[in-house]
């Protein structure tokens, strides 16, 4: 079954604090034409239109973030933004930015549903394209991997293990659909550990951090409360691998499987995917159409640990 490109129905924009530079963006969303993919256009470059696709081609940086960079130009902490897009499979789009720096909102990826929710999504009169592996592909060193296998659908096995008491081992499962990354996925927040703050700090980094935008994990207990999903730390690293992979520029069918990974290998996987034709093909329709429907679960019915006011979302013709 064909299944059709998607973009949003009009334009919407929020403003937030980017995590690592601590300065407060804006972010506008546009409808863009089919076969024109995600874009970021920085609005802070005078006299220059600079324009940087989201793309394997122009990944610059994953530390603690993934960047991207052309002509000297880059945009940080793309991640949560692109894992959003991708969930509710959004296809092309325009995303103006005043800053070079993603805003964190509340460190997870359920604000950008929402406000992809609000805007409205349409389907484009072009078939969308499919990368279906068809040979494994793994990437790793040691203890830490990420392969890819051949599958029916997109599925994701992911597993962490911090030494922690409150991690320790978790491992979450998923065939990847718009109803499953809204309910289950977009809601987790990014995390980190107490004893790290001063470090990551001392090195420029996590400026724009703090108890409202991240999990917080000290010795003993989480900082800022309870968690909003029982394998929240887990879901969080499944948010930033749909973003990472999302730069293929294609959806994907495959099952992953990760263990102990993060950017770093987030990165090698699709630098690993992309060049090997060999391995892939190009299909244009699915055995099945996926669930991609705005009646699955309108943002009336997210819960929010927050007013959607905190969003800063509007609207314009």
């Amino acid at each position: 079954m064909i299944s059709y490109q998607r973009t949003i129905r009009e334009k919407i924009s929020c403003s937030g604090i980017g995590l690592h530079s601590g300065e407060k963006t804006k972010i506008t969303l546009f409808p863009a034409e089919p076969d024109s993919g995600i874009r970021f256009r920085r609005t802070d470059v005078p006299g220059k239109d600079v324009l940087i696709e989201a793309s394997y081609r122009n990944l610059a940086t994953v530390n603690y973030a993934t960047t991207l960079s052309k002509d000297g130009y880059r945009v940080q902490t793309v991640e949560h933004l692109l894992s959003a897009l991708a969930g509710l499979g959004i296809d092309n789009l325009l995303i103006e930015i005043d800053s070079g720096e993603v805003p964190i909102m509340d460190g997870s990826a359920a604000p950008f549903v929402f406000l992809i929710q609000e805007a409205g999504v349409v389907e484009q009169p072009v078939p969308r394209k499919y990368i279906k592996i068809k040979k494994t592909i793994q990437v790793g060193t040691g203890d830490k991997f990420i392969k890819i296998t051949p599958a029916k659908e997109f599925e994701v096995t992911y597993t962490i293990h911090f030494d922690h008491p409150l991690i320790n081992t978790q491992q979450a499962h998923y065939v990847i659909s718009e109803a499953t990354f809204i309910r289950r996925i977009s809601r987790a927040r990014t995390f980190g550990f107490l004893h790290e703050t001063q470090k990551l700090r001392e090195a420029g980094l996590i400026k724009g951090g703090s108890l409202n935008n991240a999990i917080v994990v000290g010795d003993y207990h989480i900082l800022n409360g309870g968690l909003r999903l029982e394998d929240e730390f887990v879901c969080h690293k499944i948010i930033d691998f749909l973003g990472d992979i999302s730069l293929l520029g294609r959806p994907i069918i495959g099952h992953v499987t990760a263990y102990k990974a993060g950017h770093g290998l987030h990165a090698l996987l699709v630098q690993e995917i992309a060049p090997y034709i060999h391995k892939w093909e190009f299909i244009p329709e699915l055995e099945e159409k996926p669930t991609f429907s705005e009646s699955i679960l309108s943002h009336n019915q997210i819960i929010y640990p927050y007013p959607k006011t905190n969003l800063v979302a509007t609207t314009a013709p």
